[in-house]
Protein backbone atom coordinates (compact mmCIF):
# COMPACT_ATOMS: atom_id res chain seq x y z
CA UNK A 1 0.00 0.00 0.00
CA UNK A 2 1.25 3.45 -0.88
CA UNK A 3 1.35 5.10 2.55
CA UNK A 4 2.08 8.49 0.97
CA UNK A 5 -1.46 8.64 -0.43
CA UNK A 6 -3.64 10.75 1.95
CA UNK A 7 -6.67 8.50 1.56
CA UNK A 8 -4.70 5.35 2.22
CA UNK A 9 -3.05 7.02 5.24
CA UNK A 10 -6.50 7.83 6.57
CA UNK A 11 -7.67 4.26 6.03
CA UNK A 12 -4.58 2.84 7.72
CA UNK A 13 -4.78 5.24 10.64
CA UNK A 14 -8.50 4.93 11.25
CA UNK A 15 -9.03 1.29 10.44
CA UNK A 16 -12.44 -0.32 10.53
CA UNK A 17 -13.47 1.31 13.81
CA UNK A 18 -13.16 4.83 12.43
CA UNK A 19 -15.30 3.88 9.47
CA UNK A 20 -18.06 2.11 11.31
CA UNK A 21 -19.71 5.02 13.17
CA UNK A 22 -21.81 6.34 10.33
CA UNK A 23 -25.43 6.48 9.26
CA UNK A 24 -24.48 4.74 6.04
CA UNK A 25 -22.53 2.06 7.94
CA UNK A 26 -19.26 0.45 6.93
CA UNK A 27 -17.41 2.98 4.81
CA UNK A 28 -20.12 5.58 5.12
CA UNK A 29 -17.99 8.08 7.05
CA UNK A 30 -15.85 8.43 3.94
CA UNK A 31 -18.76 8.36 1.48
CA UNK A 32 -20.35 11.60 0.38
CA UNK A 33 -23.77 11.61 -1.28
CA UNK A 34 -24.00 14.06 -4.18
CA UNK A 35 -27.18 13.47 -6.17
CA UNK A 36 -29.50 10.78 -7.49
CA UNK A 37 -30.06 8.91 -10.74
CA UNK A 38 -33.16 7.15 -12.07
CA UNK A 39 -32.35 3.72 -13.51
CA UNK A 40 -34.72 2.19 -16.08
CA UNK A 41 -36.64 -0.06 -13.68
CA UNK A 42 -39.37 0.06 -11.06
CA UNK A 43 -38.09 1.85 -7.92
CA UNK A 44 -34.96 2.70 -9.85
CA UNK A 45 -33.93 5.88 -8.07
CA UNK A 46 -30.43 5.55 -6.61
CA UNK A 47 -28.07 7.79 -4.69
CA UNK A 48 -24.83 8.90 -6.30
CA UNK A 49 -21.97 8.96 -3.77
CA UNK A 50 -18.20 9.14 -3.61
CA UNK A 51 -16.42 6.35 -1.71
CA UNK A 52 -12.69 5.86 -0.98
CA UNK A 53 -10.63 5.82 -4.20
CA UNK A 54 -13.83 6.16 -6.27
CA UNK A 55 -15.41 8.91 -8.32
CA UNK A 56 -19.19 9.43 -7.87
CA UNK A 57 -20.81 6.00 -8.23
CA UNK A 58 -24.35 4.61 -8.21
CA UNK A 59 -25.11 3.18 -4.75
CA UNK A 60 -27.16 0.00 -4.59
CA UNK A 61 -26.42 -0.64 -0.90
CA UNK A 62 -23.98 0.90 1.55
CA UNK A 63 -23.75 -2.08 3.92
CA UNK A 64 -22.30 -4.16 2.42
CA UNK A 65 -20.95 -1.78 -0.18
CA UNK A 66 -22.39 -2.30 -3.66
CA UNK A 67 -21.57 0.36 -6.25
CA UNK A 68 -22.53 0.42 -9.90
CA UNK A 69 -20.54 2.15 -12.64
CA UNK A 70 -22.31 5.14 -14.23
CA UNK A 71 -23.14 4.26 -17.83
CA UNK A 72 -21.24 7.20 -19.35
CA UNK A 73 -17.97 5.63 -18.16
CA UNK A 74 -18.26 2.85 -20.73
CA UNK A 75 -18.01 5.39 -23.53
CA UNK A 76 -14.75 6.84 -22.19
CA UNK A 77 -12.67 3.91 -23.47
CA UNK A 78 -12.33 0.15 -23.46
CA UNK A 79 -10.47 0.07 -20.13
CA UNK A 80 -12.64 0.89 -17.12
CA UNK A 81 -10.79 3.27 -14.78
CA UNK A 82 -10.11 1.99 -11.27
CA UNK A 83 -12.00 4.87 -9.69
CA UNK A 84 -15.12 3.97 -11.68
CA UNK A 85 -14.93 0.17 -11.37
CA UNK A 86 -18.02 -1.45 -9.84
CA UNK A 87 -17.96 -2.84 -6.29
CA UNK A 88 -19.82 -5.94 -5.04
CA UNK A 89 -19.55 -7.38 -1.52
CA UNK A 90 -21.63 -10.05 0.20
CA UNK A 91 -20.11 -9.37 3.63
CA UNK A 92 -20.08 -6.01 5.39
CA UNK A 93 -16.82 -6.65 7.28
CA UNK A 94 -14.38 -5.10 4.82
CA UNK A 95 -10.66 -4.93 5.75
CA UNK A 96 -9.34 -1.38 5.63
CA UNK A 97 -5.90 -1.58 7.29
CA UNK A 98 -3.78 -4.04 5.32
CA UNK A 99 -0.03 -3.75 4.84
CA UNK A 100 0.09 -4.77 1.21
CA UNK A 101 3.64 -6.12 1.09
CA UNK A 102 3.30 -8.16 4.30
CA UNK A 103 -0.14 -9.56 3.52
CA UNK A 104 0.10 -13.36 3.51
CA UNK A 105 -1.68 -16.03 1.49
CA UNK A 106 -1.70 -19.49 3.08
CA UNK A 107 -1.72 -22.47 0.71
CA UNK A 108 -2.69 -25.87 2.11
CA UNK A 109 -5.41 -28.52 2.08
CA UNK A 110 -5.51 -32.29 2.26
CA UNK A 111 -4.39 -32.68 -1.36
CA UNK A 112 -1.04 -30.87 -1.18
CA UNK A 113 2.31 -32.34 -0.25
CA UNK A 114 3.95 -29.10 0.92
CA UNK A 115 1.74 -26.45 2.52
CA UNK A 116 3.36 -23.00 2.56
CA UNK A 117 2.68 -19.29 2.88
CA UNK A 118 3.63 -16.46 0.56
CA UNK A 119 3.53 -12.71 1.06
CA UNK A 120 2.59 -10.19 -1.57
CA UNK A 121 6.18 -8.96 -1.61
CA UNK A 122 7.28 -12.52 -2.41
CA UNK A 123 4.66 -12.81 -5.13
CA UNK A 124 6.18 -9.76 -6.77
CA UNK A 125 9.81 -10.83 -6.38
CA UNK A 126 9.85 -14.63 -6.66
CA UNK A 127 7.43 -15.31 -9.51
CA UNK A 128 7.27 -14.24 -13.15
CA UNK A 129 4.39 -11.79 -13.61
CA UNK A 130 1.82 -12.03 -16.39
CA UNK A 131 -0.75 -9.54 -17.66
CA UNK A 132 -4.21 -10.14 -19.05
CA UNK A 133 -6.97 -7.73 -20.05
CA UNK A 134 -10.25 -9.20 -18.94
CA UNK A 135 -13.83 -8.22 -18.18
CA UNK A 136 -15.01 -8.59 -14.60
CA UNK A 137 -18.82 -8.89 -14.41
CA UNK A 138 -21.23 -9.59 -11.57
CA UNK A 139 -23.50 -12.62 -12.05
CA UNK A 140 -26.48 -10.38 -11.32
CA UNK A 141 -25.53 -7.58 -13.69
CA UNK A 142 -28.82 -6.21 -15.15
CA UNK A 143 -30.95 -8.14 -12.62
CA UNK A 144 -33.22 -5.14 -12.08
CA UNK A 145 -34.33 -5.34 -15.72
CA UNK A 146 -35.82 -8.84 -15.45
CA UNK A 147 -39.57 -9.11 -16.07
CA UNK A 148 -41.28 -10.48 -14.06
CA UNK A 149 -39.07 -8.98 -11.37
CA UNK A 150 -36.83 -11.21 -9.28
CA UNK A 151 -35.35 -10.89 -5.82
CA UNK A 152 -31.78 -9.78 -5.18
CA UNK A 153 -29.76 -6.64 -5.88
CA UNK A 154 -31.64 -4.57 -8.45
CA UNK A 155 -28.72 -3.69 -10.69
CA UNK A 156 -28.86 -2.01 -14.04
CA UNK A 157 -26.13 -2.75 -16.62
CA UNK A 158 -23.19 -1.17 -14.77
CA UNK A 159 -21.93 -4.10 -12.65
CA UNK A 160 -19.12 -4.84 -15.08
CA UNK A 161 -15.74 -3.45 -16.04
CA UNK A 162 -12.67 -4.19 -18.14
CA UNK A 163 -9.16 -3.94 -16.68
CA UNK A 164 -5.54 -4.88 -17.23
CA UNK A 165 -4.63 -7.33 -14.48
CA UNK A 166 -1.04 -8.12 -13.49
CA UNK A 167 -0.17 -10.99 -11.19
CA UNK A 168 1.08 -14.55 -10.89
CA UNK A 169 -0.53 -17.56 -12.58
CA UNK A 170 -2.17 -19.71 -9.93
CA UNK A 171 -0.55 -22.80 -11.43
CA UNK A 172 2.91 -21.44 -10.61
CA UNK A 173 1.95 -20.97 -6.97
CA UNK A 174 0.28 -24.36 -6.68
CA UNK A 175 3.35 -26.02 -8.20
CA UNK A 176 5.26 -25.17 -5.01
CA UNK A 177 2.60 -26.95 -2.96
CA UNK A 178 3.17 -30.23 -4.85
CA UNK A 179 -0.41 -31.29 -5.51
CA UNK A 180 -1.27 -34.91 -4.84
CA UNK A 181 -2.93 -37.15 -7.42
CA UNK A 182 -6.08 -36.96 -5.31
CA UNK A 183 -6.50 -33.20 -5.91
CA UNK A 184 -9.96 -32.43 -7.22
CA UNK A 185 -10.84 -28.84 -6.36
CA UNK A 186 -9.21 -25.65 -5.10
CA UNK A 187 -11.00 -23.34 -2.64
CA UNK A 188 -10.43 -19.62 -2.10
CA UNK A 189 -11.16 -17.41 0.91
CA UNK A 190 -10.62 -13.69 1.53
CA UNK A 191 -10.42 -11.33 4.51
CA UNK A 192 -13.94 -9.88 4.25
CA UNK A 193 -16.25 -11.22 6.96
CA UNK A 194 -19.90 -11.27 7.95
CA UNK A 195 -20.63 -8.75 10.73
CA UNK A 196 -23.56 -10.55 12.33
CA UNK A 197 -22.56 -14.19 11.92
CA UNK A 198 -22.75 -16.44 8.90
CA UNK A 199 -20.07 -18.25 6.99
CA UNK A 200 -17.11 -16.99 5.02
CA UNK A 201 -17.50 -16.24 1.34
CA UNK A 202 -15.54 -19.21 -0.03
CA UNK A 203 -15.51 -20.27 -3.69
CA UNK A 204 -14.00 -23.22 -5.52
CA UNK A 205 -12.68 -24.18 -8.94
CA UNK A 206 -12.02 -27.61 -10.39
CA UNK A 207 -8.31 -28.33 -10.23
CA UNK A 208 -7.87 -28.51 -14.02
CA UNK A 209 -9.37 -25.01 -14.28
CA UNK A 210 -7.18 -23.68 -11.48
CA UNK A 211 -4.12 -24.98 -13.34
CA UNK A 212 -5.02 -23.63 -16.80
CA UNK A 213 -2.42 -20.86 -16.66
CA UNK A 214 -4.96 -18.06 -17.02
CA UNK A 215 -6.40 -18.01 -13.50
CA UNK A 216 -4.13 -15.66 -11.57
CA UNK A 217 -3.55 -13.97 -8.26
CA UNK A 218 -3.49 -10.32 -9.30
CA UNK A 219 -1.75 -7.54 -7.37
CA UNK A 220 -2.12 -4.77 -9.97
CA UNK A 221 -5.13 -3.34 -11.76
CA UNK A 222 -4.59 -0.94 -14.64
CA UNK A 223 -0.99 -0.34 -13.69
CA UNK A 224 -1.41 0.38 -9.99
CA UNK A 225 -2.43 -1.27 -6.73
CA UNK A 226 -5.90 -2.77 -6.72
CA UNK A 227 -8.30 -0.32 -4.99
CA UNK A 228 -9.32 -1.26 -1.47
CA UNK A 229 -12.96 -1.80 -2.46
CA UNK A 230 -11.94 -4.03 -5.36
CA UNK A 231 -9.84 -6.40 -3.26
CA UNK A 232 -6.53 -4.83 -2.19
CA UNK A 233 -3.87 -6.16 -2.04
CA UNK A 234 -4.51 -9.36 -4.03
CA UNK A 235 -7.51 -10.64 -5.91
CA UNK A 236 -8.27 -13.91 -7.66
CA UNK A 237 -8.82 -13.24 -11.36
CA UNK A 238 -10.76 -15.90 -13.28
CA UNK A 239 -10.95 -14.68 -16.90
CA UNK A 240 -14.26 -15.21 -18.67
CA UNK A 241 -16.07 -16.27 -15.51
CA UNK A 242 -18.57 -14.36 -13.44
CA UNK A 243 -17.38 -12.20 -10.57
CA UNK A 244 -18.54 -14.59 -7.85
CA UNK A 245 -15.23 -16.43 -8.38
CA UNK A 246 -13.05 -13.31 -8.24
CA UNK A 247 -12.34 -13.50 -4.50
CA UNK A 248 -11.16 -10.20 -2.98
CA UNK A 249 -8.45 -9.72 -0.32
CA UNK A 250 -7.36 -13.30 -1.03
CA UNK A 251 -5.84 -14.90 2.07
CA UNK A 252 -6.31 -18.67 1.91
CA UNK A 253 -6.09 -21.32 -0.81
CA UNK A 254 -6.82 -24.98 -0.09
CA UNK A 255 -6.50 -27.90 -2.48
CA UNK A 256 -8.96 -30.65 -1.55
CA UNK A 257 -9.72 -34.20 -2.62
CA UNK A 258 -13.50 -33.70 -2.86
CA UNK A 259 -16.17 -31.33 -4.13
CA UNK A 260 -16.64 -28.16 -2.10
CA UNK A 261 -20.37 -27.60 -1.49
CA UNK A 262 -20.67 -24.97 1.22
CA UNK A 263 -23.29 -22.23 0.81
CA UNK A 264 -21.67 -19.97 -1.82
CA UNK A 265 -21.17 -22.94 -4.13
CA UNK A 266 -24.36 -24.82 -3.27
CA UNK A 267 -27.16 -23.72 -3.16
CA UNK A 268 -25.94 -20.21 -4.07
CA UNK A 269 -24.82 -19.23 -7.57
CA UNK A 270 -26.40 -22.16 -9.37
CA UNK A 271 -27.99 -22.22 -12.84
CA UNK A 272 -30.12 -24.83 -14.64
CA UNK A 273 -28.03 -27.74 -15.90
CA UNK A 274 -29.50 -27.62 -19.40
CA UNK A 275 -28.85 -26.01 -22.78
CA UNK A 276 -31.26 -23.13 -22.18
CA UNK A 277 -30.13 -21.29 -19.07
CA UNK A 278 -33.68 -20.21 -18.41
CA UNK A 279 -36.91 -21.03 -16.62
CA UNK A 280 -40.56 -20.19 -17.19
CA UNK A 281 -41.86 -17.66 -14.64
CA UNK A 282 -43.97 -19.64 -12.21
CA UNK A 283 -42.87 -22.89 -13.82
CA UNK A 284 -41.18 -25.88 -12.19
CA UNK A 285 -37.64 -25.61 -10.91
CA UNK A 286 -34.97 -27.30 -13.06
CA UNK A 287 -34.35 -30.96 -12.31
CA UNK A 288 -30.64 -30.34 -11.90
CA UNK A 289 -28.36 -27.33 -11.42
CA UNK A 290 -24.68 -26.57 -11.79
CA UNK A 291 -22.42 -23.75 -10.60
CA UNK A 292 -22.57 -20.62 -12.71
CA UNK A 293 -19.57 -20.42 -15.02
CA UNK A 294 -18.61 -18.41 -18.08
CA UNK A 295 -20.19 -15.23 -19.38
CA UNK A 296 -22.63 -15.46 -22.22
CA UNK A 297 -22.41 -13.03 -25.16
CA UNK A 298 -23.33 -9.39 -24.54
CA UNK A 299 -23.27 -6.14 -26.51
CA UNK A 300 -24.24 -2.58 -25.63
CA UNK A 301 -24.47 0.78 -27.33
CA UNK A 302 -22.55 3.26 -25.19
CA UNK A 303 -22.47 6.52 -27.18
CA UNK A 304 -26.23 7.09 -27.33
CA UNK A 305 -28.64 6.61 -24.43
CA UNK A 306 -32.21 5.42 -24.63
CA UNK A 307 -34.57 8.34 -25.16
CA UNK A 308 -31.90 10.60 -26.66
CA UNK A 309 -32.72 13.36 -29.14
CA UNK A 310 -30.45 13.63 -32.19
CA UNK A 311 -30.27 15.89 -35.23
CA UNK A 312 -32.21 14.73 -38.27
CA UNK A 313 -30.24 14.68 -41.51
CA UNK A 314 -26.86 14.72 -39.81
CA UNK A 315 -24.61 11.63 -39.81
CA UNK A 316 -24.55 9.91 -36.42
CA UNK A 317 -21.64 7.70 -35.37
CA UNK A 318 -22.66 5.06 -32.87
CA UNK A 319 -20.15 3.26 -30.64
CA UNK A 320 -20.46 0.32 -28.29
CA UNK A 321 -18.85 -2.67 -26.63
CA UNK A 322 -19.25 -6.43 -26.93
CA UNK A 323 -17.74 -9.33 -24.98
CA UNK A 324 -18.19 -12.99 -24.06
CA UNK A 325 -16.63 -15.65 -21.84
CA UNK A 326 -13.40 -16.08 -23.78
CA UNK A 327 -14.13 -17.31 -27.29
CA UNK A 328 -13.83 -13.73 -28.49
CA UNK A 329 -16.26 -11.60 -30.47
CA UNK A 330 -16.47 -12.50 -34.15
CA UNK A 331 -19.20 -10.16 -35.41
CA UNK A 332 -21.62 -7.44 -34.34
CA UNK A 333 -24.70 -6.62 -36.38
CA UNK A 334 -26.81 -3.50 -35.99
CA UNK A 335 -30.31 -2.39 -36.86
CA UNK A 336 -31.74 1.12 -36.94
CA UNK A 337 -35.34 0.03 -37.54
CA UNK A 338 -36.09 -2.23 -34.59
CA UNK A 339 -34.75 -5.41 -36.16
CA UNK A 340 -36.43 -5.30 -39.56
CA UNK A 341 -33.05 -5.07 -41.30
CA UNK A 342 -29.48 -5.70 -40.18
CA UNK A 343 -26.00 -4.65 -41.27
CA UNK A 344 -22.51 -5.48 -40.03
CA UNK A 345 -20.80 -3.07 -37.66
CA UNK A 346 -17.06 -2.37 -37.80
CA UNK A 347 -14.97 -4.04 -35.09
CA UNK A 348 -11.85 -2.57 -33.51
CA UNK A 349 -8.68 -4.60 -33.03
CA UNK A 350 -9.07 -7.24 -30.32
CA UNK A 351 -7.14 -6.42 -27.13
CA UNK A 352 -7.66 -9.95 -25.78
CA UNK A 353 -10.38 -12.54 -26.17
CA UNK A 354 -11.51 -11.72 -22.62
CA UNK A 355 -11.70 -7.96 -23.16
CA UNK A 356 -14.40 -5.54 -24.24
CA UNK A 357 -14.25 -5.16 -28.01
CA UNK A 358 -15.36 -1.90 -29.58
CA UNK A 359 -17.79 -1.74 -32.50
CA UNK A 360 -18.93 1.27 -34.49
CA UNK A 361 -21.52 2.06 -37.13
CA UNK A 362 -22.97 5.15 -38.67
CA UNK A 363 -26.29 6.24 -40.13
CA UNK A 364 -28.10 9.43 -41.01
CA UNK A 365 -31.42 9.53 -39.18
CA UNK A 366 -34.48 10.99 -40.82
CA UNK A 367 -37.05 12.85 -38.78
CA UNK A 368 -38.92 10.65 -36.32
CA UNK A 369 -38.18 7.75 -34.01
CA UNK A 370 -35.47 5.14 -34.54
CA UNK A 371 -34.98 1.87 -32.62
CA UNK A 372 -31.29 0.94 -32.49
CA UNK A 373 -30.39 -2.70 -31.81
CA UNK A 374 -27.02 -4.48 -31.70
CA UNK A 375 -26.40 -8.20 -31.62
CA UNK A 376 -23.03 -9.93 -31.18
CA UNK A 377 -21.72 -13.40 -32.07
CA UNK A 378 -18.64 -15.06 -30.66
CA UNK A 379 -16.25 -17.36 -32.49
CA UNK A 380 -18.24 -20.42 -31.44
CA UNK A 381 -21.38 -19.00 -33.06
CA UNK A 382 -23.17 -18.19 -29.80
CA UNK A 383 -25.22 -15.01 -29.84
CA UNK A 384 -27.87 -13.07 -27.93
CA UNK A 385 -31.60 -13.81 -27.82
CA UNK A 386 -34.03 -11.28 -29.26
CA UNK A 387 -36.39 -11.95 -26.34
CA UNK A 388 -35.06 -11.89 -22.78
CA UNK A 389 -34.68 -15.24 -21.05
CA UNK A 390 -35.72 -15.44 -17.41
CA UNK A 391 -34.20 -16.93 -14.27
CA UNK A 392 -35.51 -16.51 -10.70
CA UNK A 393 -31.94 -15.73 -9.61
CA UNK A 394 -31.65 -12.85 -12.07
CA UNK A 395 -28.39 -14.18 -13.49
CA UNK A 396 -26.94 -14.03 -17.01
CA UNK A 397 -29.22 -11.52 -18.73
CA UNK A 398 -27.95 -11.00 -22.28
CA UNK A 399 -30.93 -9.98 -24.42
CA UNK A 400 -30.47 -7.78 -27.50
CA UNK A 401 -30.80 -4.31 -26.01
CA UNK A 402 -32.94 -1.54 -27.56
CA UNK A 403 -31.90 2.12 -27.64
CA UNK A 404 -34.67 4.38 -28.95
CA UNK A 405 -33.77 7.84 -30.25
CA UNK A 406 -35.79 10.67 -31.76
CA UNK A 407 -34.44 12.75 -34.64
CA UNK A 408 -35.67 16.29 -35.18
Amino acid sequence: MDKSDPLRRKLLAGGASALAASALGGLGSLAHAASTVDLPMVNGRRNIATYPEKRPMIVLTSRPVQLETPWSVFNEGLITPNDAFFVRYHNAGIPTSIDGDKHTINIGGNAVGKPFSVTVAELRSQFTPVEITAVHQCSGNSRGLFEPRVTGGQLSNGAMGNAKWVGVPLKDILARAELKNTARQVTFNGLDTAIFGGGDFIKSLDVHHALDGEVMIAYQMNGTDIPMLNGFPVKLVVPGHYGTYWVKHLSEINVIDGTFEEFWMKPAYRIPDQDCICQEPGGPAPKATRPIGRFNVRSFITSVVDGAHVHAGQPLKVRGIAFDGGQGIREVAYSTDGGQSWREAALSKEISRYSFREFTFGFTPGKGKHDLLVRAWNRSGASQPMEALWLPSGYMRNVVESVKVTAA
